[in-house]
């Protein structure tokens, strides 16, 4: 059985890809998300006033430790040395939302796609986490990469 899929090997089992033989070059990639919410919530960050404290730094931090454990937290994902993650922040009014985007780098022999994806997912349910006894309707979408360069497939960016 022979797959085109780099995480399947020839029997169909799982396997982790094998990129010793890669070059390693300079990757980067940005993902964003959104957490909509009430008009009300998105005050309580801009105030300053949330219960547990300060949203964004909290949400930022958790977003940067997820990024450097994505290879513990998905399956088959390579450890990687991130030399840089950012996770910014900002507020939208209609609707009432905040966008999290979220930029890793790294030099290396994969890409850093699923970190940059990480940090976001994982600084939206901290925003959430840090304001569910406000607001329980917050909602996530538009997960998604915006962008990805270097490595062998080239770069991506969102049309």
């Amino acid at each position: 059985m022979t797959s085109s899929l780099s995480h399947i090997n020839e029997r169909g089992e799982a396997n982790m890809v094998d990129v010793s033989g890669k070059t390693a070059t300079a990757r980067t990639a940005i993902a964003e998300g959104y957490v909509l919410m009430q008009p009300e919530t998105l005050a309580l960050i801009r105030e300053g006033s949330a219960a547990k404290g300060d949203v964004l730094a909290t949400a930022r931090i958790a977003g940067i430790m997820a990024a450097k454990r994505t290879h513990e937290l998905i399956p088959l994902c390579h450890p990687l040395p991130i030399t840089k993650v950012t996770v910014d922040f900002e507020e939208r009014e209609s609707p009432a939302a905040l966008r999290v985007e979220a930029q890793a780098k790294v030099t290396g022999q994969t890409g850093v796609e699923m970190e940059a994806l990480t940090a976001v997912s994982i600084a939206c349910l901290t925003i959430y986490d840090m304001l569910k006894a406000a607001d329980k309707a917050m909602r996530f979408e538009g997960i998604r990469l915006l962008e990805k360069t270097g490595g062998k497939s080239g770069d991506y960016l969102v049309s």
